[in-house]
């Protein structure tokens, strides 16, 4: 089966993308059967960001070839101008920082409900550890004593035997 795909070349964080045509076999950077396009997601405001030969990418979907979803995006958007491409970009911005201001309020509140509640915890346990430090120190004596009855019942058994 034939597929368009995105295919990564750049540096290490710098990531570039060849749209290309390719078995779907092949590995992700592997041979191509031919490029159709760049997307460069790091692009500046004069550089290119998306580069597509729409022709050929009609051509090669006509004959079977499967676009990826995110090529199938990248083809949607190139046909775009670029004042439609800003406003989307745009929006995602907007969007994304009212995620961030929304992410800091609920850390926020967080913070608040934690205060209010830490006062009333720290009394609780303090009133608890006391009987708590009692409990355990009754515990030890009974366990020191259990084994001290095991081992004479040990020594018997090996006196019987020498």
């Amino acid at each position: 089966m034939v597929v368009i795909r995105l295919s990564r070349t750049g540096a290490k964080k710098r990531p570039f993308y060849h749209i290309c045509v390719t078995d779907r076999r092949k590995k992700r950077d592997g041979n191509h059967i031919e490029k159709l396009g760049f997307f460069n997601p790091i692009a500046k405001k004069g550089e290119e960001k998306i580069k597509l030969d729409v022709e050929r990418f009609d051509y090669w979907t006509s004959v079977g070839a499967i676009p990826s979803d995110t090529v199938m995006t990248l083809y949607k958007r190139s046909k775009l101008s670029e004042e439609d491409v800003e406003k989307i970009e745009e929006k995602k911005l907007a969007q994304k920082q009212r995620r961030k201001e929304r992410d800091v309020l609920k850390k926020q509140e967080e913070a608040e409900k934690a205060a209010a509640e830490a006062p009333a915890e720290e009394e609780a346990p303090a009133e608890e550890a006391p009987a708590e430090e009692a409990a355990p120190a009754e515990e030890a004596p009974a366990e020191e004593a259990a084994p001290a009855e095991e081992a004479p019942a040990e020594e018997n058994p090996s006196e019987k035997k020498g």
